[in-house]
């Protein structure tokens, strides 16, 4: 099948097809590259748009069994949900374990959501280099929301901020040392905090959370795409499912204000632009990397940097001295 009827397929909302197109855009082989800029570009063609939500947080916190609960309430209501989970990578291997889709398994048999466990691979800020794609392609396919899950790495994980609408961080009460655990960087890109397992006998730990998460957003300085008041940070059980409706409520009502004053629009233009600076510089590395000769000064300059011969911005000097 060519990438062209692998792109009406997926259009036409085809799962199996899907699957396969994201494969596609995920691949290293020069091969498969051609065929994904016709998926990206027949993806990007349709006009569709799902709302993007980004989900990050600390290991444990409880992203994935938030992001099952939230989305069976979802696909209950009939929107069609699809869940891209990036999994971190093995540094020696590059694979992943790819766990996510197994802890979610309610919501993987529901016929009107589609989860892609991913792995991070060299990607940073806690998704993959091609995560915006997949984006892309879930949208054509005519899912009503994209849900973005991180990998839960550390506090770097703001990345998914630039390839969703919303940024949901989560916590966990009384995690770490409060808000020595948070990292003033993340807040600061968050849209909505959700502080997560607020149930057996943890709803006043919760609370607490809450209420000094709050009090610090309070303190930064406001942002011209927030309504007054800032970012909500509100307390939920993804086992109970309490304060999810709330939640979502909140995402939509959030989602609605933007649109309605523009910033939704202008958001998506920015990253857009983000995307194709960065798409640009990708690119222009790989090419540099594949001639023979660089490769070879780059072996040779990185020697002389690690034995101290040459300082890294002497090294960096020679390696750009070669380009034409």
């Amino acid at each position: 099948m060519d990438a062209s009827d692998l792109a009406a397929r997926v259009i036409a909302g085809d799962r199996r097809a899907l699957a396969r197109a994201i494969t596609v855009v995920e691949s290293t082989r020069g091969a498969d590259r051609a065929a994904a800029l016709v998926l990206a570009g027949a993806a990007a063609a349709t006009g569709r748009q799902a709302l993007r939500i980004g989900l990050s947080g600390a290991p444990g916190v409880g992203k994935s069994s938030l992001v099952e609960t939230l989305g069976l309430m979802l696909t209950a209501r009939g929107l069609r949900l699809a869940v891209l989970a990036v999994d971190p990578s093995s540094v020696r291997g590059g694979g992943a374990i790819l766990g996510d889709k197994t802890r979610m398994e309610r919501l993987a048999r529901d016929p009107r959501a589609f989860i892609r466990p991913s792995p991070g691979q060299a990607g940073h800020g806690g998704i993959a280099r091609r995560t915006r794609d997949a984006v892309l392609l879930c949208e054509a396919a005519g899912f009503d929301v994209v849900l973005v899950e991180t990998v839960g790495v550390g506090q770097s994980e703001t990345l998914v901020a630039e390839v969703t609408d919303l940024f949901v961080l989560m916590l966990a009460p009384g995690a770490g040392d409060d808000l020595q655990g948070v990292k003033r960087g993340i807040m600061e890109r968050a849209d909505l905090i959700l502080v997560n397992k607020a149930d057996g006998g943890q709803e006043a730990a919760a609370e607490r959370t809450r209420s000094d998460h709050a009090a610090a957003l309070r303190l930064m300085r406001p942002r011209p795409a927030d309504p007054e008041g800032g970012p909500q940070v509100l307390c939920v059980s993804a086992l109970e499912g309490k304060g999810l409706p709330e939640a979502w409520d909140a995402m939509t009502a959030l989602a609605d204000w933007r649109r309605e004053r523009g910033h939704f629009a202008a958001r998506r233009k920015a990253q857009a632009r983000a995307w194709f600076e960065a798409e640009v510089r990708e690119e222009l590395l790989a090419r540099l990397t594949a001639r023979p000769d660089l490769r070879r000064a780059m072996v040779e300059v990185g020697a002389a940097v690690e034995a101290g011969e040459i300082s890294p911005d002497q090294g960096v000097a020679r390696i750009v001295g070669m380009l034409p």
